[in-house]
């Protein structure tokens, strides 16, 4: 049973590297029209580079609410429509206890990653999903699930982003809006915490090894996909087994 595309057209913004970009390479390998975005186009162009099939590359800010506005009908233009949007984009500026964050690295990561895909995810269906159902895909992280160290800003952005996709696909159904909760994939964007604890995480795990970007590009893909037809509303823990791990005898 192959996973098709074939006919659709994704906009995911973040997606230079990591995650990102597995899933927009990955989208248009199955083939989608996928519009890339970041903020810096010179990386955008090293993305697009590396990706077969038809992509476009458009810098814009994610934390921007007229930037989704501007990404969505760019992406109409150039492909004839919208289909696809894929919540993907996120930042961490601060590492520590809640209390101790400051109002600058506070306000950076709520405005990335929750109002960013609030504004994007309400430009998608003005621009596009009203008329035509389309498919929202929020790139959460299992840290959205629980409380743990220094990650607690983060976190916070990541539980609402979760409760946002249930929020978000019982208002604009038929529009089908699902999660996915990454556990510690190996990005540069999480390089500190793979330096730090990977060999160890990894050791534990009953699947032996960490996460990579076309694990959670795999996912993203079938999600996207009309085999995903009912699916709706749901966030899907993706992380080698970590939530059961020790379980083994």
């Amino acid at each position: 049973m192959d996973v098709s595309l074939a006919g659709k057209v994704a906009l995911v913004p973040g997606a230079s590297r990591g995650i990102g970009q597995a899933i927009a390479a990955t989208m248009a390998a199955s083939g989608a029209k996928v519009v890339i975005t970041s903020r810096k186009q010179d990386q955008l162009d090293e993305a697009k580079a590396s990706m077969a099939g038809d992509v476009e590359a458009i810098a814009s800010h994610v934390g921007d609410p007229e930037s989704g506005d501007r990404l969505v009908a760019a992406t109409m233009e150039r492909f004839g429509g919208l289909d696809i949007l894929v919540n993907n984009a996120a930042t961490n500026p601060y590492y520590g206890p809640v209390l101790g964050v400051d109002e600058s690295r506070w306000d950076k990561t709520f405005e990335v990653n929750l109002r960013g895909p609030v504004f994007w995810s309400a430009a998608a269906h003005r621009g596009a999903f009203a008329d035509k159902p389309g498919v929202i895909i929020n790139i959460a992280s299992v840290g959205g699930l629980r409380a743990e160290g220094a990650l607690g800003v983060y976190n916070m952005t990541k539980a609402a982003l979760i409760h946002l996709t249930k929020q978000l696909a019982g208002e604009i159904g038929p529009t089908r809006v699902v999660g996915i909760a990454p556990g510690l994939v190996v990005t540069d964007f999480a390089q500190v915490l793979v330096d730090n604890f990977g060999d160890r995480l990894a050791a534990e795990l009953p699947m032996k090894r960490l996460g990579q970007p076309q694990d959670i590009a795999n996912l993203a893909t079938f999600l996207a996909s009309d085999l995903a037809s009912w699916i709706t509303g749901e966030t899907y823990v993706i992380d080698g087994g970590a939530g059961v791990k020790g379980a083994g005898v």
